[in-house]
């Protein structure tokens, strides 16, 4: 069965001051380059070898995405960056702090869509038909992908048995595994072609 490895970036700048990142980008931190390395280290450890490398264009999730895979598949590894999984977009609020928010920075639902943001079921739709365009290509048999916080959790949401509690937020670099069935039925209560099953979520800081 296919597989596909879906990251969160590294830690960055933005992260630490409690600032909405969204569409906007900071870099890496000396932690979060750490953290791309243990999300490399343990995907090494269970023989993980993506078929193929893709990352939102955003420069952390980039960033994050080159550090893994030159570990896994050596100094020439390629990554291709893919708009259909990039962050959400936050609107008015993007580089701003957590607290101006008027709903919660993991979960805003549609609230953000009166500021020009992106509103959940539109970011759910893409992810999940990204995800399966990019897995469904003829030789991906395991497929590594680099996203966001927020865009992560609407694809978990697809994704995950209906009594799923998720955590209250992702860790940076979380490593979250699905398996793709292709000759998967819809299921109700579940958005219409999300092949993928979630297996696990993995913290590496934890877990190294």
């Amino acid at each position: 069965m296919k597989k596909l490895y879906l990251l969160r970036h590294g830690q960055t700048e933005f992260n630490v001051k409690k600032l909405v990142q969204g569409r906007c980008d900071s870099p890496l931190t000396d932690l979060g380059r750490q953290q791309a390395g243990m999300a490399a280290a343990w995907l090494k450890a269970h023989n993980v070898v993506p078929d193929k490398v893709v990352s939102s264009p955003l420069g952390r999730a980039m960033d994050t995405a080159s550090l893994v895979a030159t570990e896994l598949l050596g100094q020439n590894a390629a990554v291709e960056p893919c708009e259909g999984i990039i962050e959400r977009c936050y609107g008015t609020f993007e580089e701003g702090p957590h607290d101006a928010l008027p709903t919660d920075v993991w979960e805003p639902g549609e609230d953000l869509v009166p500021f020009g943001g992106e509103g959940s079921q539109a970011l759910q739709k893409r992810m999940v038909e990204t995800l399966t365009n990019l897995i469904s290509a003829e030789g991906t048999e395991t497929l590594l992908a680099v996203s966001h916080g927020s865009a992560s959790r609407q694809f978990i949401k697809a994704a995950a048995p209906a009594d799923f509690k998720l955590p209250a937020k992702l860790p940076n670099c979380a490593i979250m595994i699905f398996d793709f069935d292709e000759e998967k039925h819809e299921e109700e209560g579940k958005p219409p072609q999300c092949k993928f099953t979630l297996q696990q979520i993995v913290d590496p800081q934890q877990s190294i």
